[in-house]
């Protein structure tokens, strides 16, 4: 794949040209050697087949005392959030020893072109289509303040142990705080981009590594895109020079897989304001009347509904099914009648 180790004075020509805008601090986070990396390059996620709209399944994971929902995730390379949405009531920085917990690792896909990469960021997942199917990662993305871009961008160029050359921007936050932020960060165990990253068409954005633990799979960078080390120095590897890559935003996603109807909600944050709640019922009340008009032959069950709102828990949610319609009883003259003359069928909440 042309995969180089970048000199300092070339990625500071790069970097200069494609200014990352991630701000992270250092941590004692520990870093596999190059051996170790280069020993194992298979994904550390499962490729799962994708039926119709869904893919995935879920799984549990019993966990030890002293096992935090952050290490948990770390090791099973799944976000912090996505545990906490799909485990209520578990204390996630000590579930205890012997708790069962959820892994969300079933999925609707979402509405995007099924090639290369798509990162939905309402659920904090980077999907990669690869040719028996599609993998799915955990990855930290912009704050509201510094949100991620939506785009339609390609890879332009993976990275090994790139170097950081702070944006003025981010080295005038650390300043104002107090801290001193130099110029260069060379690669290493201080270095925010991590191990490894993908260059993006999209100018100044990165799919990356990280030297924090804690902070994939939430809303903590400056727009970039943070992957566990351990992810992005295996991903690297898979991914080519051109490949696609979509950012959307879709907290509600709907598919039907074998004549099932499915229902996936996306809160933002572990706790679920009153603001959020009305938004999501707006938007729910949309995405199920389009798709109601996408396929008239589907029926959906109020109830199931409600549920998967007022959870917003990220998981799959079957809310109805896809009905073959009887014409047994219909006259030619009915079966002839426009799409426009059909009764018009709206669901209100």
């Amino acid at each position: 794949m042309g995969f180089k180790t970048y000199s300092a004075p070339v990625l500071l020509a790069v970097t200069l040209a494609f200014q990352p805008v991630l701000a992270a601090k250092s941590t004692n986070a520990p870093e596999q050697s190059a051996a170790e990396q280069a020993a194992d390059r298979s994904p550390r996620v499962p490729t799962f087949e994708i039926k119709g709209d869904l893919a995935g399944r879920l799984d549990v994971f019993t966990t030890q005392y002293e096992d935090t929902f952050a290490e948990v995730g770390s090791q099973l390379a799944m976000g912090y959030l996505e545990l906490v949405k799909a485990n209520p009531g578990v204390d996630p920085w000590l579930p205890g020893e012997g708790t069962t917990i959820t892994l969300p690792r079933q999925y609707i896909i979402p509405d995007a072109r099924r090639e290369g990469i798509v990162i939905n960021l309402a659920e904090y997942r980077l999907y990669y289509f690869a040719e028996d199917g599609v993998q799915v990662y955990p990855v930290g993305v912009g704050t509201e303040e510094n949100p991620s871009p939506l785009a339609d961008a390609k890879v332009t160029m993976p990275l090994e142990s790139p170097a950081w050359y702070p944006p003025a921007s981010i080295r005038a936050e650390y300043e104002a705080s107090g801290d001193f932020l130099p110029r260069m960060i060379p690669p290493g165990p201080d270095n925010p981009l991590g191990t490894h990253a993908l260059m993006l068409s999209e100018k100044g954005y990165l799919i990356h590594g990280t030297n924090k633990l804690f902070g994939v799979g939430m809303a903590v960078s400056h727009g970039c895109f943070r992957m566990y080390n351990e992810d992005i120095s295996r991903f690297v590897y898979q991914v080519s020079k051109g490949t696609p890559v979509q950012v959307v935003n879709k907290p509600v996603k709907m598919g039907i897989s074998g004549g099932e109807v499915w229902l996936e909600v996306h809160r933002p944050d572990e706790d679920y304001s009153q603001k959020d709640r009305d938004r999501l019922w707006r938007e729910v009340a949309r995405e199920v009347e389009a798709f109601r008009q996408k396929h008239p032959g589907v029926e959906v069950q109020r109830k199931a509904i409600e549920l998967a709102v007022d959870q917003a828990d990220g998981i799959p949610t079957m809310i109805g099914e896809q009905v073959s319609q009887v014409a047994s009883d219909k006259t030619a003259k009915d079966k002839q009648r426009s799409a426009s003359e059909e009764p018009e069928q709206k669901l209100y909440f």
